[in-house]
């Protein structure tokens, strides 16, 4: 009876006439090594054979060990201590056939799970289901955007070639121009750079350079008032990247950012040249350029003032759309990761400056403009600029939030959207100067015009005009007006020209002083009327003005006397609030959507503290003959206007909000939730009906979800039911720059007809479901970390049991086995940590002395920008729960992925299997000798050598060593087919565990496989476009080498050997601390999980070697070749 091999797992009958014709191995071909302190009887595959293996197990001694099932591994076997002695082993195995079958059978099919791996598989499933359909059918903003035409021309700019940039032959400049309105090459007006984003086209700049030379034409071309103000034509330029892909790829974004300031520097150059100018030569030269990036274009306009090449002072304006400036889309290039920190950090120690002088970026303005939920390819929430600069430099703000756009945008559309190209083409042209060198006006009449054309101007940093103006219109009204009304009443108007003649209602302003404040509200369906304009409805703010007969004209611009023929009349010095409006979409009973163009109600808001110069406020009736429309005014307490809720998330969930607004309540209720502040849960919210009675309702309720940072609004008309989401705090995002107590959360504002004696009742609740795809744009990253967690964790197992048994289990069982156990626990501990973390308040953290020192200007102390870089992301221990159940999920996805690579295999080893059919004597022959030949075919390791060295060599100098781990996963994949078909064929157990080990190892490579797929693909594009320009971080032949020489290896068939010695300790520290890696910054630092990775796959690789006789002379034996090798080539 034969002594079976600790490495294997069934008797084959066919061995038993070859065993006994074995002689026992030499004692001097017995060797020692850190794997094993017994005799290591493992081989180099092309000269092992499996007599010999079975030979010398049988000389070997063995301890009980060796051959003790592991408790919590084959503890199910039945019995625990199992015999040394060869024939007490047949014997209690031909005892327990059922038993031994099953274990064989276990141990051989990698197809088998268990209960638990098959019910986690299910809860995966069943939860990637749910969040896919949330993603497509909940919680969905409507689609709004109108489409915007033009008719474009680009002149390519050919001087701009090698002379001025060395990139010439890879980009290009192009100067745009509108067909039928402004067809001139020469420039004229301010210049403007346009720069796409990730694979975008230059041509993207058409809907923003159309409606720019539309507008000037149609509009301000022949207005002298405002080509004397210094309002001039934008001249857009536009660079062609040829679909280059910035958001992979640092160096990619680091070349188009020196290319643009070359490019700034020429299209400058452009207005000095007479030949190509059509300026006013009284006019300064321009020394600035405003630029307007999409997406990652945004980045490169920020990265460019960080360049060496940079111009000083030759950018002060940046308009961004959808550009994530928080933080990189995806960390899986290390050059994206390390220039978004270079870049940030810059900004940051610039606006940390004390004085003005020594900051650079003082006469910078930054917009950031964000789509909303609708961009599904970067999360709004990066988009933000809290974290960067302070709101005197900038801010970001949501479509959704500017007058009269009010809807969201995906990433493409934001670009065309009809409704959203007016404002910011006007604003930038309301900002140019071109009286000054840098085009543009100072920053704080910049920043003036921004808020204004793009903020709600509810916000508290949008600022009034009505203080800074001078009385402007004389109202003279009778002695014996009765349309005084008294404190506290509310004026309401219906219908406009009823009496004949305009008419004036004055309301008295109450006293300061007020607990809590009082605010003055309008509301009416009709634009507010400018000084002498003819519309119905004007409001003026008025102080009464002891004026002497005849000097109306010299002090006022405009007279209105409403005295009629009454000899006593009060004159009243007024100015007017039309430039303070604030336009609200139209709610009424046929509304759906907040964007639907109808015309927009007119909303006016002033806490009393800003009035505290005038008397009265005169509502005034313009209109001579009865017309329609409506106006509702009123001083409230904010007291009686506001309902604070304090109320938790876990309340929240469990038992949701519910508010009743009075019957006698304001025209303008708010609702402030501070608990509403997370971006990752969504919430349905009701707006119960009111009855109006007798008299018809004037408008339907609106309401107005709204942030203060970012500045995030949304609007729904005649509302009833409405999907409540927001970019409010999210997860990996760096703190503000201005230290906040606590989280403002979101607010609710509602606009109903206060006329309606009828209570209203709000219910608020969380939409679980809704909630779950805002999962997938906060944790996508998370994809590849987590279940990365998984697999090292089962690996680890493997590596564990292989070391202790002999017998390297199946993917399957060994994470069957980590369920059980290690995975659990680790999950525990992580969550303990995500706790422990977020358990620590902001103001009790330490600070950060140094650099990072916020002064005056940015009026912020010192923050830890990193400290939202790990776990979750989150300092909310709200969240905790996610890390279980991201676990269970990828634990789920790992299972799938790999029976997806047991398919695979499967399927190429039919197709193999077919190809090489041979008749039954001759299979039953090439049986015999498989199972005493060495496991793969003898490949020459002179052959092994020279292709592994000319691999490097390519990665070192041509190749990126991203698309050699392509290859050699894709070698890797053959190598477990031919692993297969072996073991298929021979039943070997010997063959069963090569067949784990390297299936196993290409479960790993597989998930290391989309961090490198992204820069192959820059590689890829680059030879597209003929540039051949090798990349400095990506040829690293070590990043790579450990990955080559272990595939390498595994081509010949050669088991990794067992380790006895406590050297095992390393294989289980090394794939622990790749899981912890994984799940602690493997979202944020993804790239990082490739390296470690490689470090794992070098220990591999020095632990097959350490098993085999390597010597200087050995390699040179190989390199030269012997007769040898050709004996066992030729061997049948």
């Amino acid at each position: 009876m034969r002594r079976r091999s600790s490495a294997s797992t069934e008797e084959d009958p066919s061995d038993e006439p070859l065993l006994a014709e074995v002689a026992p191995l030499a004692d001097d071909e017995r060797k020692r090594s850190f794997t094993t302190s017994k005799f290591d009887v493992t081989r180099h595959s092309d000269t092992l054979d499996r007599r010999k293996v079975e030979k010398a197990l049988s000389t070997a001694p063995l301890t009980q060990h060796a051959w003790t099932a592991e408790p919590d591994t084959y503890g199910d076997l039945g019995h625990q201590d199992y015999p040394s002695d060869p024939k007490q082993r047949s014997t209690l195995e031909r005892k327990m056939p059922e038993q031994n079958d099953w274990r064989r059978s276990r141990i051989r099919s990698p197809w088998r799970g268990s209960i638990l791996t098959t019910v986690v598989t299910i809860l995966s499933v069943l939860f990637l289901y749910c969040l896919v359909r949330s993603v497509l059918t909940r919680q969905r903003d409507p689609k709004g955007c109108n489409m915007s035409y033009m008719s474009p021309i680009f002149t390519k700019l050919s001087d701009f070639d090698t002379e001025h940039t060395r990139f010439a032959s890879k980009y290009s400049l192009y100067l745009y121009r509108e067909e039928g309105i402004d067809e001139v090459t020469m420039v004229k007006g301010v210049p403007v750079l346009f720069i796409t984003g990730n694979a975008g086209s230059h041509k993207q700049v058409r809907p923003l350079a159309s409606e720019a030379a539309v507008y000037f034409h149609n509009h301000l071309q022949q207005d002298p008032e405002a080509l004397k103000a210094g309002i001039r034509s934008l001249d857009f330029f536009t660079a062609d990247f040829n679909e280059d892909i910035t958001a992979f790829h640092g160096q990619t974004l680091l070349d188009q950012a020196e290319y643009l300031n070359e490019a700034v520097a020429y299209i400058l150059s452009l207005y000095h040249n007479p030949r190509r100018s059509r300026r006013d030569p009284g006019l300064p030269d321009p020394s600035s350029v405003i630029l307007i990036g999409h997406s990652m274009g945004g980045i490169v306009a920020r990265t460019m003032l960080v360049m060496p090449n940079y111009q000083s002072n030759s950018i002060n304006t940046i308009i961004t759309m959808s550009t994530p400036h928080a933080r990189p889309p995806v960390s899986f290039d290390a050059d994206i990761v390390r220039t978004y920190q270079k870049v940030n950090d810059y900004w940051r120690d610039a606006y940390s400056q004390r004085w003005a002088n020594n900051n650079p970026l003082w006469h910078v303005t930054l917009i950031s403009i964000a789509g909303g939920g609708l961009d599904e390819i970067v999360p709004s929430d990066y988009t933000s600029l809290s974290s960067l600069v302070p709101e005197t430099h900038g801010f970001t703000v949501y479509t959704s939030s500017i007058p009269n756009v009010w809807t969201g945008a995906d990433h493409l559309s934001i670009l065309w959207c009809d409704q959203l190209r007016k404002p910011i083409i006007r604003s930038l042209i309301e900002a140019i100067d071109v009286r000054r060198p840098g085009q543009t006006k100072p920053r704080a009449d910049r920043m003036k015009i921004f808020k204004r054309w793009f903020l709600t101007g509810m916000e508290d940093v949008a600022e009034k005009t009505l203080s800074h103006k001078e009385p402007t219109t004389l109202l003279t009204l009778e002695d014996n007006s009765n349309s005084i009304l008294s404190a506290g009443e509310r004026l309401t108007i219906r219908g406009f020209g009823h009496s004949g003649k305009p008419k004036a209602y004055l309301l008295p302003i109450p006293p300061q002083g007020t607990p809590g404040g009082t605010k003055f509200t309008l509301l009416s369906d009709q634009p507010l009327d400018v000084p002498g304009g003819a519309g119905k409805l004007e409001v003026l703010f008025c102080s009464v003005f002891p004026l002497q007969a005849g000097h109306a004209s010299t002090l006022f611009s405009m007279s209105m006397d409403l005295s009629g023929t009454s000899s006593g009349s009060t004159r009243l010095a007024c100015k007017n609030a039309a430039s303070d409006v604030i336009p609200l979409p139209a709610s009424t009973r046929t509304s759906r959507n907040a964007f639907e163009g109808s015309a927009p109600f007119s909303f006016l808001q002033y806490q009393v503290e800003e009035l505290a110069e005038h008397q009265f406020v005169a509502v005034i009736d313009k209109s001579n003959t009865p017309e329609s429309g409506w106006a509702i005014a009123e001083f409230s307490d904010n007291l009686d206007s506001s309902v604070y809720a304090d109320v938790g998330l876990r309340r929240l969930l469990m038992m949701g909000l519910r508010v009743r607004l009075s019957a006698d309540r304001p025209l303008v209720n708010e609702i402030q939730i501070p608990a509403l502040h997370s971006s990752l849960l969504a919430y349905k919210l009701t707006v119960g009906a009111q009855a109006c009675g007798g008299e018809a309702e004037l408008f339907t309720p609106l309401l107005r979800q709204h942030l203060s940072e970012p500045h995030e609004s949304k609007y729904f008309v005649n509302v009833k039911e409405a999907n409540i989401n927001f970019h409010g705090v999210a997860p990996f995002l760096p703190p503000p720059l201005q230290a906040r107590g606590t989280a403002s959360g979101i607010s609710l504002q509602l606009w109903s007809d206060p006329n309606c004696n009828s209570s209203i009742d709000i219910t608020l609740e969380v939409d679980v479901f809704g909630s779950l795809g805002k999962l997938y744009m906060r944790y996508r990253t998370a994809v590849v970390a987590f279940p990365l967690l998984i697999v090292a964790l089962v690996l680890r197992k493997q590596f564990m049991v292989h070391d202790a048994t002999g017998v390297f289990v199946t993917f399957a069982e060994a994470l069957d086995l980590c369920l059980r156990r290690s995975l659990p626990m680790l999950l525990a501990a992580l969550s303990l940590i995500a706790i422990s973390l977020a358990s620590v308040p902001n103001h009790a953290r330490p600070t950060i002395a140094g650099p990072l020192q916020w002064a005056t200007n940015t009026n912020t102390t010192a923050m830890e920008f990193t400290k939202n870089d790990a776990l979750l992301g989150s300092q909310d221990p709200f969240f905790w729960f996610l890390i279980p159940v991201f676990g269970i999920v990828s634990a789920g996805v790992c299972v799938l992925v790999n029976y997806a690579a047991l398919t695979i295999i499967h399927i190429l080893y039919f197709f193999s299997s077919f190809l090489s059919a041979k008749p039954a004597w001759i299979r039953n022959d090439d049986r015999r000798q498989r199972t005493t030949a060495p496991a793969f075919a003898a490949v020459s390791p002179r052959r092994r050598i020279i292709t592994t060295g000319i691999l490097l060599f390519m990665v070192s100098t041509i190749i990126p060593y991203q698309f050699a781990y392509i290859v050699a996963c894709i070698v890797q994949i053959a190598t477990c087919t031919r692993a297969l078909q072996l073991a298929k064929e021979t039943r070997s157990g010997l063959h069963c565990n090569f067949y784990n080990y390297a299936h196993s190892v290409l479960i790993l490579m597989l998930w290391i496989l989309p961090i490198n797929i992204p820069v192959l693909v820059v590689w890829v594009h680059n030879l597209a476009v003929h540039w051949l320009t090798p990349f400095s971080s990506h040829h690293n032949v070590l990043s790579i080498m450990p990955f080559i020489v272990l595939v390498e290896t595994l081509t010949g068939g050669t088991m990794i050997p067992r380790i006895t010695t406590s050297f095992r300790h390393v294989t289980n520290i090394l794939f622990f601390f790749l899981a912890m890696y994984a799940a602690i910054y493997g979202v944020t630092f993804a790239y990082q999980l490739h390296h470690l990775v490689n470090i794992a796959c070098a220990w591999l690789v020095a632990v097959h070697f350490s098993a085999s006789k390597l010597s200087i002379s050995g390699l040179t034996h190989m390199l030269e070749g012997d007769d040898e090798e050709d004996d066992v080539k030729k061997q049948p």
